[in-house]
């Protein structure tokens, strides 16, 4: 895949169609951003996940303390 993008790259530099080559490096950037900001909401869904699993987690032993407790 790379190397199919490198040859586009080539071809058209040596061709001088700076036009061209110019929408290709932008959307290829834009690309690229795409795919780290999607890694970042990824990120962020499990960060947020993993913080929800500890409250519960939480929740759940105070529970069974106050179960506990309330049996003695």
């Amino acid at each position: 895949m790379i190397k199919f993008f490198r040859k586009i790259r080539y071809d058209l530099m040596e061709k001088n169609k700076t036009g061209k080559y110019l929408k290709y490096a932008i959307g290829e950037i834009i690309l690229v951003v795409i795919g780290i900001l999607i890694a970042l909401q990824i990120n962020n869904i499990n960060n947020n996940n993993k913080q929800r699993r500890k409250v519960e987690q939480q929740y759940l032993l105070s529970l069974q303390t106050e179960f506990k407790t309330n049996l003695k």
